[in-house]
């Protein structure tokens, strides 16, 4: 049996109950596999009839009869050929028989029953049904077997199972939040972004609201790195084949990079010399002929930037750092908004020293993603170090090279102030790393900033630096991107802050409401006023009620509101509401509310909403 936590157990036992309500509604349903999850459970159906709601209404209501006859799971331990008879007697060979092969020589063959419900399956489980207190359908999704898109794709049921009907409710309630929350809503009402099909699944438009965001953290985390002596450079989209075949990445990792780009007039002559796509598959993974690659990462390009000058151990550290975009192929199950995409720019940077100054140097890394985190109000994070598994053959480099960079990573971790854990055989392949993993505010974690350092890369190009003796030295390499994805960061953002973003990122800072149409030449002077200040303004000059005006703020997520009136008017004031700084609200003439703005701008203060509607003008 594996080892499974209580609750594991608990949604382990429900997915199988799930597919026992599933075959007494659909007898003809064939089903692969239903594990449990860190959320919950699923089970992967095939079955001609699309399930909908109802289907799920209905299968919910089974479920709860089966849960109520209380039947016992029971293990049954057989050899390989009684198995193969036991699915062949309940008519589940379809996918049944290639988990069976999947079970390795020699490990104990086993099922469980619970009631008329038989499957193969290592458990463990609940005793009986009635242990299921808690539990609730959630969705009907597609998925590959196996997760490869050239199998067909079934029916996944997802559903979650608590200990008890208060952790369900409070599970069921961050999950109507992160509805609310959802990027993809949020980035479609404000005008965020926009992935359009005639572009390309997986491929962000940035629409000017999310332009602003981007911007804005890119001159953020720019600066810092102005500060701290980083040298800014720009790479092609685009490099030679052989480039990624001395970087280890071309065709090893082919599967998650876009085919190769073969330079024009190839493929003819291939043809007329009766090669076929297979020939040119392979010529192309050998170097026999050449070609291009859609960029998949930035170090190589950055390598050559280094390598392009000869460099003494005076000029090190040499730290280069670029926004720049890169192209990966994610399946299109997977693929989410802009948490999962296929074109992404990475705020990347690389850093080439001597082995001397690598903990210097990482702890300048993991400063500056504190950096980010802390100005975001992304308090909540934990530190996981990838170490390399020491039986595994995947690992590239000298062992006392690894040992120095590992032992390099656990100083520097030391030095934050938060917990961290270790995970042998989650290391790159060509050296141990450092991962962020954030927790929101409704309690999901995201994998954000990433610190990693490289023996290999150098090696590979051949990389060196004169030092004090006057020979030659290996540099060694950092990798670190404190945003990771902008694409993924900013998707993240926006459920973070459920689109209430601070002033200083919000895409429109401060809007002017004009009480009518009058007052919308001196709502403009205020504008050109602000403006002039480089903050971003708008008026709403239409011919509306004040109340549907302030309305319409709200549903922007507008941080910043001016009310003018006849009397504020008169008296060359405005009437300031906010919904993220209470304090600098009230009767204020249009120069003091600039200065008071500018410096909560400046001090990238984050949003304070207040409990009450803001106060309306006269």
């Amino acid at each position: 049996m594996k080892d499974m936590s209580p609750l594991e157990e608990l949604r382990h036992s429900c997915s199988h109950v799930l597919a026992t309500a599933v075959l007494r509604l659909f007898p003809e349903t064939q089903l692969d596999i239903g594990p449990p999850t860190d959320n919950g459970f699923y089970y992967d159906i095939d079955l001609d009839k699309k399930l909908d709601a109802t289907d799920l209404e209905s299968i919910e209501a089974e479920m709860k009869i089966v849960i109520k006859e209380n039947q016992r799971f029971e293990r049954i331990e057989c050899s390989r050929e009684e198995a193969i008879a036991k699915i062949q007697a309940i008519g589940q060979e379809r996918y049944k028989l290639g988990r069976l092969n999947d079970i390795p020589e020699g490990e104990q063959v086993s099922f469980y029953q619970n009631g008329e419900f038989l499957d193969l399956c290592a458990g463990p489980h609940v005793n009986y049904t009635k242990k299921i207190k808690a539990f609730k359908l959630l969705s009907i999704a597609g998925a590959y077997h196996r997760g490869d898109e050239k199998n067909k794709q079934l029916q996944r049921i997802y559903g979650t199972a608590f200990p008890s009907k208060e952790e369900l409710a409070e599970y069921l309630e961050r999950l109507e939040q992160a509805k609310a929350r959802d990027h993809r809503k949020l980035g479609k009402e404000l005008k965020l972004f926009h992935i359009d099909e005639a572009v390309g699944a997986g491929m962000v438009l940035w629409t000017p609201n999310g332009a602003v965001i981007r911007q804005e953290l890119q001159n953020f985390i720019a600066e810092e790195l102005r500060m701290a002596d980083y040298d800014q450079v720009f790479t092609p989209h685009i490099g030679k084949l052989g480039l990624y075949r001395t970087s280890g990445h071309f065709p090893y990792y082919k599967e998650s990079q876009f085919p190769p780009i073969v330079e024009p007039g190839t493929v003819d002559r291939l043809a007329l010399e009766g090669c076929s796509c297979g020939d040119l598959s392979n010529q192309l993974d050998s170097g026999e002929i050449d070609g291009y690659l859609l960029k998949p990462m930035n170090c190589p390009m950055h390598i050559k930037i280094f390598d392009s000058q000869p460099h003494s151990y005076r000029d090190l550290p040499v730290r280069l750092a670029e926004f720049g975009t890169v192209y990966r192929w994610e399946q299109s199950g997977e693929l989410n908004g802009m948490t999962r995409v296929r074109g992404f720019t990475q705020d990347d940077a690389h850093l080439f020293c001597t082995e001397d100054q690598i903990g210097q140097e990482i702890k300048g890394c993991l400063d500056l993603v504190k950096l980010v985190f802390n100005t975001l109000g992304m308090h909540d994070y934990r530190v996981r170090i990838g170490l390399r598994d020491p039986d595994s053959s995947k690992y590239v480099g000298d062992a006392g090279q690894w040992d120095k960079a590992e032992g390099a990573l656990r100083e520097a971790a030391k030095t934050l102030d938060v917990d961290f854990i270790e995970e042998p055989g989650e290391a790159a392949f060509y050296g141990p790393k450092i991962d962020f993993v954030v927790k929101d505010v409704i309690g999901r974690e995201w994998q954000l900033g990433t610190v990693q350092v490289d023996y290999n890369l150098p090696e590979r190009f051949d990389l060196s630096y004169i030092g004090a003796d006057n020979e030659k030295h290996r540099p060694v390499m950092i990798h670190r991107a404190p945003f990771g994805s902008m694409e993924r960061f900013c998707g993240v953002l926006i459920e973070h802050f459920a689109g209430n973003f601070p002033t200083w990122l919000a895409p429109e800072q401060v809007r002017i409401l004009p009480m009518n149409d009058y007052l919308v030449p001196q709502a403009r002077e205020i504008e050109k006023l602000l403006k002039a200040a480089k903050i971003r303004v708008t008026v709403d000059a239409v011919a509306d009620k004040l109340g549907a005006k302030i309305r319409k703020c709200h549903v922007d997520k507008v941080p910043h509101f001016l009310v003018l009136g006849r009397q504020e008017a008169e008296q060359g004031l405005v009437k300031v509401n906010s919904r993220t700084n209470p304090s600098i609200e009230g009767l204020k003439t249009p120069a003091e509310f600039m200065g008071e703005l500018l410096q909560h701008i400046a001090e990238k203060a984050l949003p304070e909403p207040k409990e009450s509607e803001p106060v309306k003008g006269g």
